[in-house]
């Protein structure tokens, strides 16, 4: 809840790859939520944590019978805003491209690059059109606490590095992977693009928990990525995600200040189409995402 320059968290959390729930959680219940934009992968959990107000959503639906090209991000962030979330945690399973990034390890990303192609990433259609700032697609104040959290239970961490996000659902080519590579970037995976754009849209904080599980196939002296390998990793690393969420959550959901980095104001000045030429099919869809902003005109 944002009230003023004050914001009382309530925490979503968006399970990756072998994360179909939260440990821990009192007063759990699954409930539907129905969305503008079609249907979410999975009903949400909600729940407390120590007393922090959670919701939870299977990324790719419990069980993961969606692969990462038919993911409704729009329904996904819409359908948490609406349950009332102003901070994502957004747990994801990647390849690793750099030597010192080794499997297991978790990598605090700070910036994106998106490869995906035809994933629709915006909620703002022809009727009204809004242009945010992705210049810090990540929470400071998120990142922080999730690291800090990681060293304390002792989970191999790393802060800052770059996410590429490909469209999937298979593997990059090794010619790829090298590319990426020397570009810089640090992991490679599938499903942190558009749903960062859109949470910055959405207007709440997003902060991404990577969690390598193989390194990309650039690696000559690894075997190439594989499912076996891949589900081998994973299976840690979803462990150690649940601990994680656990010990970051009592934190995280401590009253804070408005996001330096803007997220909670992202659309004060991003709506470019003046009210009378707003399309009223449009915002319609746009009542929980801008709310704020378009009820104020």
């Amino acid at each position: 809840m944002v009230e003023g320059t004050h914001v009382k968290p309530v925490i979503g959390v968006i399970g990756g790859s072998g994360l179909y729930d939260i440990d821990g959680l009192e007063n759990k219940e699954w409930r539907r939520c129905e969305s503008p934009w079609g249907t979410p992968s999975d009903e949400l959990l909600f729940g407390t944590l120590d007393g922090v107000k959670c919701v939870f959503l299977p990324r790719h639906g419990r069980g993961h019978p969606i692969p990462p090209s038919h993911l409704n991000f729009r329904a996904n962030i819409d359908a948490l805003k609406r349950a009332g979330v102003t901070d994502i945690i957004s747990l994801s399973a990647v390849g690793s491209l750099k030597e010192e990034l080794e499997p297991g390890r978790f990598v605090l990303v700070d910036q994106f690059i998106d490869l995906t192609q035809g994933r629709a990433r915006t909620f703002f259609e022809e009727g009204c059109v809004a242009h945010v700032s992705m210049a810090e697609p990540v929470s400071r104040h998120m990142v922080d606490k999730l690291g800090a959290a990681a060293e304390k239970i002792g989970i191999p961490v790393t802060h800052g590095g770059t996410y590429v996000v490909i469209e999937g659902p298979q593997f990059s080519t090794r010619a790829e992977s090298q590319l990426y590579k020397s570009w810089g970037c640090s992991v490679i995976g599938m499903t942190n693009m558009p749903e960062a754009r859109l949470a910055r849209e959405a207007e709440m904080n997003y902060a991404t928990v990577a969690m390598v599980t193989d390194y990309d196939c650039w690696h000559e002296d690894h075997e190439s990525v594989t499912v076996e390998a891949v589900v081998r990793t994973m299976k840690t690393n979803a462990s150690r995600a649940r601990d994680l969420v656990k010990a970051a959550i009592p934190e995280l959901g401590k009253p804070r200040s408005l996001c330096p980095t803007g997220a909670e104001r992202a659309l004060d000045n991003a709506i470019i189409t003046p009210p009378y030429a707003w399309d009223s099919a449009v915002l319609g869809r746009l009542d929980a995402v801008a709310g704020r902003v378009l009820l104020k005109v």
